[in-house]
């Protein structure tokens, strides 16, 4: 089942460069999303608090969605306009087993996420855990994103969410720290763990993928913007802080098995586990890598070419500020085969001056 999206009324050249990136893997373009401002997030900051919050109002959710994404009509990127199911984050796979789910409200973005605090008190509490289909949570799952299919009606897509699997879902079982502490010390529940997080994620996004439709046989993303397939996003943010042979052993096995099991994923890597790129880029299945720039790191774009080079030909996308991307442009530095999401960008008419010489640039 496929769609067009009246929300992005040159979605069929957009598609057509996302196809050369993703898909032929090109380095002879360069692709960008140009971020401006946002009159639904600055309206959302009027009418929310910061911080802890109840479970939201979903048909409040779609419109903000709806009023967000349809300010981009006149913004001529290489971006897809799809929804997030932000409420749909930790919370949903601590809630499945009856986490204390709690919801944050963030006004600067205009996002609902969710967390909870670790589930097990001690490892001998994890024969209760029992995964089903028929929990209240799975069943507000399948209504809330029954809400926004119904609500996106044709303008504008619904993006995969993050899986929360394998050494991810052992943090939200026992926390972090001993998590890390087990790998070693209790080895025989890592396994179990990882079993019972797959067969979690198995269920939750082949539903994904069974209710929503996919956009000229690819899947939204608000990471990669839209890519051939039914792709799955997968997170190794705890092994950013480990050595190479850490994810080795513990993180490449549970990515390459659930990218099996669909038509394979994307992963993103924050600056403090770039080490991992080398790695990552030879996961089997990969089809994207979204980098991601934190305080302490020299951002992407400094030194995307190195970035680029450990990565090999697997499609990149990264930030970049307005004005050093527009710089880098100029200058003619910056590197293919690269989708640049650039922030700060300050109004319409920027924006499409500078996409006329993105399009244009032969790198």
């Amino acid at each position: 089942m496929s769609f067009e999206l009246s929300y992005c009324p040159n979605g069929q050249d957009v598609l057509s460069r996302l196809r050369k990136l993703y898909q032929t893997r090109s380095r002879d373009i360069i692709l960008a999303k140009m971020n401006i401002p946002s009159k639904a997030v600055a309206e959302f900051a009027q009418t929310h608090k910061p911080g802890y919050c109840d479970y939201p109002d979903i048909k409040e959710r779609v419109q903000f969605w709806d009023s967000y994404l349809k300010e981009q009509i006149e913004v001529n990127d290489d971006s897809i306009p799809s929804a997030y199911l932000t409420e749909m984050d930790q919370g949903l796979y601590g809630g499945l087993f009856d986490g204390d789910v709690r919801f944050l409200c963030d006004t600067s973005t205009g996002w609902i996420s969710s967390m909870v605090p670790p589930l097990l008190k001690s490892w001998d509490d994890f024969e209760k855990l029992n995964f089903s289909t028929e929990h209240e949570w799975f069943g507000r799952y399948v209504e809330q994103l029954d809400m926004f299919i119904a609500g996106s009606n044709g303008k504008f897509g619904i993006r995969h969410f993050v899986l929360i699997n394998g050494l991810n879902f052992l943090f939200e079982l026992i926390g972090a720290t001993q998590a890390y502490l087990d790998l070693t010390e209790r080895p025989e529940m890592i396994e179990k763990t990882f079993d019972l997080a797959y067969k979690m994620n198995l269920e939750i996004h082949k539903t994904f993928f069974e209710k929503t439709p996919l956009l000229q046989g690819g899947t939204c993303s608000g990471m990669v913007q839209w890519i051939p397939g039914k792709i799955v996003a997968e997170s190794i943010d705890p092994f950013h802080m480990t050595s190479l042979d850490y994810f080795e052993k513990w993180g490449r096995g549970p990515v390459e098995k659930i990218f099996s099991d669909f038509d394979g994923g994307i992963v993103h890597i924050h600056s403090n586990g770039r080490h991992l790129l080398g790695s990552v880029s030879t996961l089997k299945g990969l089809k994207a890598i979204r980098l991601y720039d934190e305080p302490g790191n020299p951002p992407a774009l400094e030194v995307i070419k190195t970035l680029k080079e450990r990565a090999g030909d697997v499609p990149i996308v990264c930030n970049a500020k307005f004005t050093e991307f527009c710089k880098a442009l100029t200058e003619h530095t910056l590197v293919g085969g690269v989708l640049y999401d650039v922030s700060g960008v300050p109004d319409v008419q920027a924006a499409n001056k500078w996409m006329d010489m993105v399009r244009g640039y032969k790198p």
